[in-house]
């Protein structure tokens, strides 16, 4: 049943998402960029609420007081695919960080290239990081949130990965506070599996915080996240 369940919510979500990068491509270049951010955002909600119908699967925000008004670097703990997409509706408008190949793939990296995020060469690691200050900093000057994964790579779920601290010193130069988020999505969305798992994806929004020392304030926000992380269960 899980896999039938799957199998149905794949067909959904990769149909969908074809339409919709079909439609963003038409209708996008006629948009501005927060209207193009705002009319993107419909697939993703709808993604997860075809996971819910689909395959059980609900989403809890808890700390909703806690998002700010003005710009700000979220930072979030990376499981699986389920927060590459579902964070384009949740905080608006926001700039995601991507590889950069994922611009290449047709219509989906075709409209995603209209939404200006930062596309990086994770081949590069030190040019990756230059870039994402230089363009983090631009895009937080426009008055756009920033959604970085300071763990660089996919986690386990359960476990927490070392934060990097280039997420918080983008904050530091900017002048501009930490959003810290963390999610149990890998329980009910694993990565790189196919079969889902009805359950609940608890998501976790922090006090915003100041950045006086990056490293400092990357390992707190580790630890932060762990914390929740075991609360989630």
């Amino acid at each position: 049943m899980a896999y039938l369940r799957s199998l149905v919510f794949y067909i959904g979500y990769l149909g969908s998402g074809l339409l919709a990068s079909f439609l963003a491509c038409i209708l996008g270049p006629f948009m501005s960029l927060n209207s193009r951010l705002k009319f993107f955002s419909i697939w993703p909600r709808f993604a997860n609420w075809f996971l819910y119908v689909t395959c059980n699967i609900k989403l809890i925000v808890e700390g909703e007081e806690n998002m700010p008004t003005q710009p700000c670097v979220i930072v979030s703990n990376h499981q699986g695919q389920w927060e590459t997409f579902s964070m384009q509706y949740l905080f608006h408008p926001l700039c995601t960080l991507l590889k950069k190949e994922l611009l290449y793939i047709p219509l989906w990296g075709w409209a995603m290239s209209m939404l200006k995020p930062i596309a990086i060469n994770r081949g590069k690691p030190k040019e990756a990081i230059l870039q994402t200050l230089d363009e983090g900093s631009k895009r937080l000057e426009e008055g756009l949130f920033v959604l970085l994964f300071p763990e660089g790579t996919r986690v386990e779920q359960g476990k927490v990965g070392n934060y990097a601290r280039s997420s918080f010193e983008l904050a530091k130069r900017n002048n501009v506070k930490v959003l810290p988020i963390c999610h149990n999505s890998g329980d009910c969305w694993p990565a790189h599996k196919f079969i889902k798992h009805s359950g609940t994806i608890k998501l976790f929004i922090g006090e915003p915080i100041e950045v006086v020392d990056s490293k400092k304030s990357a390992e707190e926000v580790r630890v932060w996240t762990e914390k929740n992380l075991n609360l989630s269960g």
